[in-house]
This record gives C-alpha cells, sequence and structure tokens, in this order.
C-alpha cells in the first residue's frame, strides 16, 4: 500500500503529460510516460502520496512521517530550483548552439532543456498526489 499509492500517484501525473502535451501540440508522444519536467510533477505527486499516506495511517507526530516530509521537502526543492535552473541553462545553450551552427559545423545534439518544474507544476503534483494518498 505504501508503494502502490505513491506508484499510482506518479503513474497518473505521467499519463496526464502526455494528455497535456497532445492538447498543446496537438500530437501524442508516448515518450513523455517516462520523461521528467512538465505537467504535473511526477516527482512531487509521489513524494506527496507516500507522505499523505503515512501522515494518514501513522499521524504527525510518527518519526517515519517526519522523514517523508523532509524526503518530500527536498525533491519538491530539487523540482523546482536545481533542475528547474538546469533546464533554463540547458536552453540557453541551445540558442548558442543553434546559432554557432549557422556560421560553423559543429554537432547538432541539442540539451534536454525539460528537466525541472514551475511552481505550478509542482503544486498540480502536490494536489494530486495528496488526493491519491489520502483517497486511495
Amino acid at each position: 500500500m505504501y508503494l502502490l499509492k505513491p506508484l499510482m500517484a506518479w503513474f497518473i501525473a505521467q499519463v496526464l503529460k502526455i494528455i497535456i502535451e497532445a492538447f498543446k501540440n496537438k500530437k501524442i508522444n508516448f515518450k513523455r510516460i517516462t520523461g521528467a519536467g512538465g505537467m504535473p510533477s511526477s516527482h512531487a505527486a509521489l513524494t506527496v502520496a507516500l507522505t499523505t499516506a503515512l501522515w494518514k495511517d501513522f499521524g504527525i507526530s510518527n518519526p517515519l512521517v517526519a522523514v517523508a516530509i523532509v524526503f518530500t521537502l527536498v525533491v519538491l526543492y530539487d523540482a523546482t530550483g536545481v533542475r528547474r535552473a538546469s533546464g533554463k541553462q540547458a536552453a540557453v545553450l541551445n540558442l548558442i548552439i543553434d546559432e554557432l551552427m549557422q556560421h560553423k559545423s559543429l554537432t547538432d545534439k541539442r540539451l534536454k532543456e525539460l528537466l525541472g518544474h514551475t511552481p505550478l507544476q509542482v503544486l498540480a503534483g502536490i494536489l494530486l498526489g495528496f488526493l491519491v494518498g489520502f483517497y486511495f
């Protein structure tokens, strides 16, 4: 149960990414099922579902719940901070590569830009994780 709820939240988030991207780009990209970044944050959904399930069954004063909360906060910080900044840096580097490609012969391998999450994407993942962790 404590593994099933987080995995269910992760899976729902990944499927929602495919659906949302299909509406935005008018095509289905099944590679999104394992991809990072995008709406909603599957990292947030996964960790919040685990934390919520533990909190619901053991209460806030349980040491395991405290560990889950700290773990969740680290993941959320990484998703909105470190990985998002890495994605922005990849976007800038890809622009540089595009500019250089017009003048010189370079590799055209682009960096992955969709690494982190916006605060809204993380909030959506938190909500999804809470709902799955609490109600399923």
